[in-house]
């Protein structure tokens, strides 16, 4: 018995919806890398993008636990010093809630060119409309 390793030409890719609305950020995050990644599928490989494309609606609408939404802040450095900037997730819900969901699933993807592979599959959308009707994603209950 041999042990099944897929390759890039025999990996099928589908297209999913995962509606975020009334959902913690932490839970969502981790299903969309989980899917990203692939390990929903029994032909998981770890050195090869099985993932599928991930589409995350209502963005908007997601939930943040505890006092999180006061205390939890973004930093982004420039690389110049003093060009540190801290941005409190309120603002960022407020402004960029698109931005808050992809950094909290980057985080969950391997750190190397395999990742920013599978984090090119994600589509963020702060509504619940989204472009990719053509695709035809299928919603993804969990």
């Amino acid at each position: 018995m041999r042990t099944y390793m897929a390759n890039p030409q025999t990996v099928e890719h589908k297209w999913y919806v995962l509606d975020a609305a009334n959902k913690p950020l932490g839970r969502v995050a981790t299903e969309a890398a989980r899917m990203l990644r692939g390990k929903h599928k029994p032909t998981f490989t770890p050195h090869v993008d099985t993932g599928d494309y991930v589409i995350i609606i209502n963005a908007a609408e997601i939930v943040l636990t505890g006092n999180k939404l006061d205390q939890k802040n973004m930093y982004n450095h420039s690389g110049y010093p003093g060009g540190m900037r801290v941005t409190g997730y309120r603002t960022l819900m407020a402004e960029k809630p698109e931005l808050a969901v992809e950094k909290a699933v980057k985080g969950m993807l391997p750190k190397n060119r395999l990742g920013r592979q599978m984090f090119n599959k994600l589509k963020v959308y702060a509504g619940a409309e989204h472009q990719h009707q053509a695709q035809k994603p299928e919603n993804w209950e969990w």
